[in-house]
């Protein structure tokens, strides 16, 4: 059974970043349960990944599967243009009241990168709304936002757009003060990418967009909370709007429950997906302070934020965010990423002398490294190297080039985990 499908996947099938003339065919999934994934031929992959970093506890979780299925017998789909429903409602109002400030108003839609052009678009209307002539937008250096064209626009020194350059609209970029373990010039970086922010905001600025404490795509490069207060400091005191990109950090990813709370920041808006529904199904909001939406208000339909799509607040993905919520915020969750992040931290120093090991980083759940002699960057050759080595030995990792990371599922045992390091430092130790 497992080669028909193959054969079907290969002759119909195009893969997402995935070079179809080089890559080998794809083990075959079945079923999965808790960190595990199982391919046809039975083996088992420990998914350290989260597959691509929406899983938050567990494959197959029951408590999620239940939730959608009962609300499958319910109410499957409404237009929400005309309705609204009960998922919606009351998943916007837990979102709400676990975010700082008066982030109080939630505009769904699919998927991330959607939740970030939702994000842009809101900035740039908001301030055409009120009168006032802001258009440009800053980001910094190496962040990736998203695949459509405002979020790639936004990501564009990320360097995965190059392909789509003629479409991209322009962005101000500047300098992110990527830092790790040991790192002795992290506040000279700041200081500089500080400078440049400032400088860039004396031109009258719609947003500043930042993913806060890690940059993702990038490979999982990160700045430290007070860089984060000093930029959102100077973004007020442009009168700009502040947008955070939590499509990977939201959901205790960071070992709090949104970055931003543990930066101590406040955004104007933030954008959420992956985790929100526990990686059972696509969905993601933007979520707004109450003067941004007001200033949408107003008896001509042209100052209304004309945007949406057909599945937006999907009821089976917003009953399945609900009881993912319900698990987060469980005492037993919180002990879980605790025990993640100290046995990360463990094996992480164990492994930083290690000759291949160099620019060892952790925050939260996040644990990750480069590995030197095979390249740099997401084009890195060590990448499919390490991902196959890795592969053979049943971990399904899936390195940024040349950098390494972990990002398992809050269900993940100690044991898993360990052993998960173990054959990490054999692989190192092979190369």
């Amino acid at each position: 059974m497992s080669e028909a499908i193959r054969d079907l996947d290969s002759r119909h099938v195009w893969h997402p970043f995935t070079q179809a003339a080089t890559a080998l065919p794809p083990p075959v999934a079945v079923s999965a349960f808790g960190a595990t994934i199982v391919d046809a031929e039975g083996r088992e992959y420990l998914d350290l990944v989260s597959s691509w970093w929406v899983n938050l506890h567990g494959h197959a979780h029951p408590a999620i599967a239940k939730a959608i299925a009962e609300q499958a017998g319910r109410l499957e789909q409404v237009i929400f243009a005309e309705f609204t429903h009960e998922p919606a409602a009351r998943l916007a109002a837990r979102i709400c009241a676990l975010l700082p400030g008066d982030l109080d108003r939630v505009f769904y839609s699919d998927d991330g990168s959607t939740a970030v052009e939702v994000g842009l678009k809101m900035a740039m209307q908001y301030w055409s709304n009120r009168g006032e002539e802001r258009h440009r937008v800053i980001a910094f250096d190496g962040g990736y936002h998203g695949d459509t064209v405002g979020a790639m626009s936004a990501g564009a020194s990320s360097g995965y757009f190059d392909a789509w350059k003629r479409l991209l609209f322009p962005v101000a970029v500047v300098p992110y003060p990527a830092t790790w373990d040991g790192d002795e010039e992290v506040e000279a970086k700041e200081a500089a990418a500080l400078d440049a922010l400032e400088r860039a905001l004396e031109t009258p600025t719609a947003g500043v967009i930042v993913e806060p404490l890690v940059q993702g795509a990038a490979g999982m490069r990160m700045c430290r909370p007070a860089f984060l207060r000093a930029v959102e400091a100077r973004v007020r005191a442009a009168g700009s709007l502040l947008i955070l990109d939590e499509v990977m950090t939201g959901f205790g990813r960071t070992g709090a429950l949104f970055a931003c709370l543990k930066a101590g920041i406040q955004p104007d808006l933030i954008c959420l997906s992956k985790g929100l529904t526990g990686g059972f199904l696509p969905l993601s909001m933007t979520v707004a302070r109450e003067g941004i939406f007001r200033a949408f208000l107003g008896e001509d339909l042209g100052s209304a934020f004309l945007h949406g799509h057909s599945y937006t607040a999907n009821p089976l993905g917003c009953a399945a965010g609900l009881a993912s919520l319900d698990l987060l915020e469980a005492p037993a969750c919180s002990a879980r990423i605790q025990a993640i992040e100290v046995l990360n931290r463990r094996r992480l120093d164990a492994l930083s002398g290690h000759a291949r090991v160099s620019r060892p980083r952790l925050c939260g759940t996040i644990a990750a490294f480069d590995v030197a002699g095979g390249g740099e960057g997401y084009g890195a050759a060590i990448g499919p190297v390490l991902k196959q080595a890795l592969r053979q030995r049943g971990l399904l990792l899936r390195p940024l080039g040349n950098v390494l990371y972990l990002l398992p599922p809050y269900c993940v045992a100690e044991s898993e985990l360990d052993h998960a390091w173990d054959m990490i430092a054999e692989v190192l130790d092979r190369l």
